[in-house]
């Protein structure tokens, strides 16, 4: 195993977003200098220097990506209905640019799942693995089912609907299987990947400990937020829209992002490959003990969990 280099310059895009600012400052902690990119560069507060970019503006990226050694990708517009077509366009003007610019690495967080029936939010995010592949500087993808931290969508989601709800009626997709991921185990795969040779051109698999349905997941989320189990009814038919629906009334979390979530939520996605912890050594946390890190950085924050 080769170590990652040090002093590498680093372009972060999606610097104010949920993994973008915690990897920000772990970036610069493992040596490496960060530039982070945001469209509001004078009101940018987090770790490394903040230049101007914009993925739907493909003329600001070169600017951006001028001396950068690796770029990381974490752009998404989840909460978009043409979502997919926005993360496509904004994909292949990244990667033209990042060729153009002569970088040594692209990183990009994807989404775990199998290559059949994927949901409109899988897809696009392995059309986007594909987008970014397709020049000559050397992707390396990593992919993750849900990341457990305080601020992400999926995690919120999870957290407002047991605080919220004495009971809940979930529909079939309750009994799929997923593998959470804390995300501190996220940055840590992150930050070992970047500038490491041996992540070149490679695509690894990263789950926490746990695989858990979905209500199981809802159930030890209540247990640790409010001391005791959930009641859950499961029922045959309660379609994606009509959950977003639901979900907006009781969670702040927009009816489109919901929805798009849910619609995943029909995909068993697991991490059949352990390769990374070859590359990253370190085993990576359970489900509970990922919850009580996000509880516990609320408490922090001064809000209620």
């Amino acid at each position: 195993m080769s170590a990652p280099a040090e002093g590498l310059s680093v372009l972060l895009t999606g610097a104010t977003g949920f993994v973008g600012s915690r990897l920000a400052p772990a970036l610069e902690q493992a040596g490496r200098r960060v530039r982070a990119m945001t469209r509001h560069p004078d009101d940018y507060t987090g770790a490394g220097e903040a230049v101007y970019g914009d993925v739907g503006q493909p003329d600001s990226l070169r600017a951006a990506l001028d001396g950068v050694d690796v770029a990381l990708y974490l752009v998404h517009s989840l909460g978009e209905a043409d979502f997919e077509q926005r993360d496509a366009d904004a994909a292949s003007a990244f990667a033209a640019a990042a060729e153009e610019a002569g970088i040594q690495q692209l990183v990009y967080l994807g989404g775990l799942g199998g290559e059949k029936d994927l949901s409109a939010h899988l897809r696009s995010r392995r059309e986007v693995e594909g987008l970014l592949a397709a020049t000559e500087v050397p992707l390396t993808v990593l992919r993750a089912a849900i990341i457990v931290g305080a601020g992400g969508i999926s995690w919120e989601l999870t957290r407002q609907l047991v605080k919220n709800l004495p009971a809940m009626v979930v529909p079939h997709w309750a009994t799929t299987r997923t593998q959470p991921i804390a995300i501190d185990d996220v940055i840590r795969y992150l930050v070992g990947v970047v500038g490491n040779a041996e992540a070149y051109g490679r695509t690894f698999e990263i789950g926490g400990a746990d695989r858990l349905t979905y209500t199981a997941m809802l159930q030890q989320a209540a247990e640790e937020i409010n001391g005791s189990p959930l009641p859950i009814v499961e029922v045959p038919v309660l379609t994606p829209r009509l959950s977003s629906y639901w979900i907006s009334l009781v969670t702040d979390v927009d009816p489109t992002t919901a929805r798009n979530l849910i619609d995943s939520m029909r995909n068993e996605v697991l991490q059949n490959d352990t390769s990374i912890r070859d590359l990253v050594p370190g085993e990576p946390l359970g489900y509970r003990e990922a919850v009580r890190l996000a509880l516990g950085e609320r408490l922090r924050a001064g809000e209620k969990p």
